[in-house]
């Protein structure tokens, strides 16, 4: 399971090319989030220029241990905001979309998610679906947010990144 907060969005990049003289007096040195070892250029070159196999590939390495969490010492994850970083450094210009939103008259939340990754040669589509039950006892935690966060690293699973933490279970 890979966690996200219900005040965070998607749809965004993590770094970017500084466009001026930064305090290192070098131009075009690519600025990171805090606490990345993920530095994601946005510059024209850097875009949709690798094969998808390539980035495929990428995608199904181990994650370093440093980033995988345990939760309860039993279960497994990336954070939503890890698994946003490692895809914005192997496939820039990914993006993710909410599908649908499903509210049951069980009190149950599904969210389905759709990321999308561009290669040079083309574009794959993952979707999958996060459920959260609307009074799991947490009400500080929006639900949709948190199906949100479940869909999105699953889908991002399905195209190889930390699926094996799946199975290590």
């Amino acid at each position: 399971m890979l966690l996200r907060p219900a005040s965070a969005h998607l749809n965004f990049r993590i770094s970017a090319v500084s466009g001026s003289s930064g305090s290192s007096g070098k131009k075009g040195i690519a600025a990171s989030a805090p606490n990345s070892n993920y530095v994601v250029p946005l510059d024209k070159s850097s875009c949709i220029t690798r094969p998808l196999a390539e980035i495929l590939r990428d995608l199904n390495k181990r994650i370093p241990d440093n980033i995988v969490n345990t939760q309860d010492h039993q279960s497994t994850f990336i954070p939503w905001y890890q698994a946003n970083r490692m895809l914005s450094f192997y496939a820039p210009g990914w993006c993710g979309e909410i599908r649908d939103v499903i509210f049951s008259e069980s009190g149950r939340v599904t969210v389905v998610y759709r990321v999308t990754v561009r290669g040079s040669d083309g574009e794959a589509h993952r979707e999958s679906t996060g459920t959260v039950s609307a009074d799991d006892g947490n009400s500080a935690e929006d639900p949709v947010a948190k199906a949100e966060e479940i869909a999105f690293c699953r889908a991002c699973a399905r195209f190889g990144l930390g699926l094996y933490l799946y199975h290590d279970v």
